[in-house]
């Protein structure tokens, strides 16, 4: 069955969303998870970018397939209003290169436990040329007897996330930083300490970044130090994490706090234990912005040392009043 199905207010077009993404979520309000994985489809390796919307009155889904420039050509927009339960089960299709790639997806049952994403209970599957090139959810089975088409014979990649999170003070969220591993539990929390620095108004802002309930960062004076980048390790892996809370200190209005969380090579990475706070960063990211660009590029780097893609995630933490 093929649904008209309206567009949800928060995807826009593919190149409006790429330029000005931030400072659109910041305005709507809405918590976006945007996840980017990589497969062959239509006979050529692409990118397929998942993103999941949620505000006040809907769940929105969209599906869009990278083009042969690079750009998103290709997109398919589902809505879930909660007083249209038959749309949370149905299809969509469009044409990439000349080929049909169809959208499965059955929400019925999804429990989505508050969050923007759902846990368990769904499926959601991507069909190009009788294979099923991307399946997410757990319930693979009734998607594959749904659709009637094998699995394909590429494992897609997840290669990055992004995940606009919005809240007063703490940050959450549950990431795999490889497909083999295990979900850890990052939190992110600025607390404002009483300070006798007089030139501080009497507040010492301190960051904490948590893993699975341990304090891995923590960065004092944070009026001084509101960019950096320290390597930590979460369980067997290294990890780079950055961070920019600039706009959290001195913006107004709508404002977030951008941390990235890289996956490194074992050999690039110190040993140091999450157990402990970590000592304050010292790099050249502590004086300038974040940029997404030179972070890409940095991921580069390390996929070519390891000989492998390695997955990034992007958090945007929106602080309101």
């Amino acid at each position: 069955m093929h649904d008209s199905i309206g567009i949800p207010a928060c995807f826009t077009s593919s190149d409006q969303r790429q330029a000005d993404e931030p400072a659109s979520v910041g305005r709507s309000g809405q918590s976006v998870f945007m996840s980017v994985y990589r497969t062959k489809l239509a006979g050529q390796c692409r990118l397929i970018t998942v993103t999941w919307c949620r505000n006040l009155l809907l769940h929105g889904l969209s599906v869009s397939v990278q083009g042969p420039d690079g750009d998103e050509h290709y997109r398919c927009k589902v809505e879930l209003k909660p007083w249209y339960f038959w749309r949370k089960q149905g299809s969509k299709h469009f044409i990439v290169d000349g080929r049909t790639v169809d959208v499965v997806w059955d929400l019925k049952a999804a429990k989505f436990n508050g969050e923007t994403e759902p846990r368990s209970d769904y499926y959601v599957a991507i069909v190009c040329e009788d294979e099923v090139v991307l399946l997410l959810g757990d319930q693979k089975k009734d998607a594959y007897r749904k659709t009637g088409c094998r699995p394909s014979l590429i494992e897609p990649m997840l290669v990055s996330r992004r995940e606009h999170i919005f809240g007063k003070r703490k940050f959450s969220t549950r990431v795999k930083f490889n497909d083999k591993g295990t979900f850890h539990d990052i939190s992110v929390e600025c607390n404002n300490c009483i300070s006798s620095n007089s030139s501080s108004d009497g507040f010492d802002p301190v960051l904490e970044i948590r893993v699975d309930g341990k304090v891995a960062i923590q960065v004092k004076h944070l009026q001084w130090k509101f960019r950096g980048n320290e390597s930590i390790n979460v369980g067997k892996s290294g990890v780079e994490v950055f961070w920019d809370v600039h706009d959290w200190l001195f913006g107004s209005g709508p404002r977030h706090g951008l941390f990235i969380f890289n996956p490194i090579p074992s050999s690039s990475v110190s040993p140091s234990s999450i157990s402990a706070p970590s000592s304050p960063p010292t790099s050249s990211w502590t004086s300038m912005p974040v940029s997404n660009q030179e972070v890409n590029s940095a991921s580069g780097d390390y996929d070519n040392a390891a000989g492998s893609s390695k997955f990034c995630l992007f958090l945007y933490a929106w602080k309101v009043e």
